[in-house]
């Protein structure tokens, strides 16, 4: 076991796979207090993150659903247990630049995040904003402005590059942070709660376009988010969490037909999994409500 707070990482194997699979082994996370107890936020999850594909994980408030991203992300170490990240030939290896002290260096993807806060710098235009990523990283500004271009155009927002985020809506704002993610070009795309600050009429819009873009683009996707709706129209695969402290209560397949839509909603398949993944969180929500006012 590795020592308290560091992340249990390994070298990356190759197994013949096109994108790279997160494999979640064992993690624990426990956030220690000076007062009282400490806060065990995850216990023992364990799941695995298919290459290509979508997941969305979907939990009551507080059980730790962007705990764990911000785990993958490497923004925080796990107490215990191991992360691997197994990537397919030809994929080079990169040393982690958030591994923490003691651990040891590892392969991780590439990886570009989309939050819930817009998170745009208000005196760059919106062109400037998504090619930010491609100017740090040392991308000459003919190449980075015309992906930046073309990221903008995949998101429906071509025509508004020389804009600045004041001019633009929550709806088209948070569209430029996607963009600002896919012109990275990530083996992992890492959604945590991407659409909660937009009024629920701009949200089915992005879902649906949301959804479109992930079934052509091939990325390995991670989706956060409390909206079951949400969950089964983007994801092949829908993990369920516990109340705190976090753990896998089911892993759900969505065998629904793409591309998928707000028509989808109306297949009784569609109804019968909302139905299904409702009964589960309800029970977990209930025990959360219980027993704390929770967070995210």
């Amino acid at each position: 076991m590795p020592p308290v707070g560091t992340a249990a990482a390994v070298p990356a194997a190759s197994t013949g796979a096109v994108a790279t699979t997160v494999a979640v082994e064992q993690v624990g996370l426990v956030f220690p207090s000076r007062s009282g107890e400490p806060t065990v936020a995850l216990a023992d999850v364990s799941c695995h993150f298919a290459p290509g594909a979508v997941t969305a994980i979907i939990g009551p408030s507080g059980c730790g659903k962007s705990t764990l991203l911000q785990i993958i992300r490497g923004f925080l170490a796990p107490t215990h247990g191991r992360l691997r990240f197994v990537a397919g030939p030809g994929d080079a290896p990169h040393k982690a630049p958030h591994s923490a002290p003691h651990s040891t260096p590892h392969s991780t993807p590439h990886m570009a995040t989309v939050w819930q806060a817009f998170n745009l710098f208000p005196w760059r235009t919106i062109l400037d904003n998504v090619a930010f990523g491609l100017e740090v990283a040392g991308v000459g500004r003919a190449e980075r402005e015309a992906r930046a271009r073309a990221a903008l155009a995949k998101v429906d927002l071509a025509g508004f590059e020389r804009k600045y985020p004041r001019q633009l809506s929550g709806g088209m704002r948070q569209r430029v942070g996607l963009a600002r993610a896919l012109v990275m070009e990530p083996e992992l795309l890492l959604l945590d709660e991407p659409f909660g600050a937009l009024d629920a009429q701009t949200r089915l819009v992005l879902q649906e376009q949301l959804a479109a873009l992930v079934e052509t683009s091939g990325t390995t996707a991670i989706l956060v988010t409390h909206s079951i709706e949400e969950a089964v129209l983007l994801a092949d695969t829908i993990l369920v969490m516990t109340a705190r402290p976090g753990r896998i209560a089911a892993e759900i397949a969505v065998d629904l037909p793409r591309p998928r839509s707000m028509a989808t909603t109306r297949d009784p398949r569609f109804a019968a999994l909302f139905d299904h993944i409702y009964g589960l969180l309800r029970q977990e929500v209930i025990r959360a409500m219980a027993t704390e006012g929770g967070g995210a």
